[in-house]
């Protein structure tokens, strides 16, 4: 299965600790993909361990870097590069990109390089706060960023972020009705059955995160067959 057609992607933080067991009932549960992914205190380091724990099961690994001092390669299926379109800090829409493909000196292997323009739309999450993102977006203000960023930059993904809050299904939905080539995550707050169904109505993929550590792996499971 090619990452366009993945419907469901579990995130997991280098920051934080699964518990025993965890990981296999993640890798069961029926997940399209692993990301590894988080904004606080990413490091080589963490990303090598999370690596390690994961790479044995057959699921494909999606890295998806906060920045370009830590951006794992080896071992990774693709890497998902953010830009935050919301961003009142250019830093987070291209700098670090310059940073990163400076440093690369002509090495990037381009082809599993998968840009994202995220809105980021939680005003007290670390992400949004970090980014300087402009949260207080009106449906149809995200949907415009939406129709920039595939339309104007042909971003391959267009990421909603409510990043551990539950968002708005209608700033959703109208994401999903100014789209028509890019592939529409979403990811924030789903923690049920009901909100990953209800979610999946208008994004192409869900993501879940949190829940896999407030709530256990077991949740997982219960937001994968809900959208089946």
């Amino acid at each position: 299965m090619k990452w366009k057609d993945w419907v469901h992607v579990t995130k997991l933080d280098p920051d934080k600790q699964l518990r025993p067991g965890d990981i296999d009932a993640i890798a069961a549960s029926g997940t399209d993909a692993l990301m590894l992914s988080g904004t606080l205190n990413v490091t080589q380091e963490n990303l090598a361990v999370l690596l390690k724990q994961v790479k044995a099961y057959d699921l494909p690994l999606v890295m998806e870097p906060a920045g370009p001092e830590a951006v794992l390669m080896q071992g990774i299926d693709y890497v998902f590069i953010p830009s935050v379109l919301n961003s009142t800090d250019v830093q987070w829409i291209v700098g670090k990109h310059r940073v990163w493909v400076q440093a690369q000196k002509g090495k990037i292997p381009w082809d599993y390089i998968v840009p994202e323009a995220y809105i980021v739309l939680n005003p007290d999450s670390s992400v949004g706060k970090i980014t300087k993102a402009i949260c207080n977006l009106k449906a149809e203000e995200v949907a415009a960023y939406t129709t920039v960023a595939d339309h104007f930059f042909h971003f391959p993904v267009v990421y909603i972020e409510y990043s551990g809050t539950y968002g708005d299904p209608g700033v959703v939905k109208a994401a999903s009705d100014a789209i028509d080539k890019s592939i529409l995550y979403y990811g924030g707050g789903i923690n049920s059955a009901e909100k990953a169904a209800q979610m999946s109505k208008f994004a192409d993929t869900i993501v879940v995160g949190n829940a896999v550590y407030d709530q256990g792996a077991a949740v997982l499971k219960a937001t994968v067959d809900a959208i089946q």
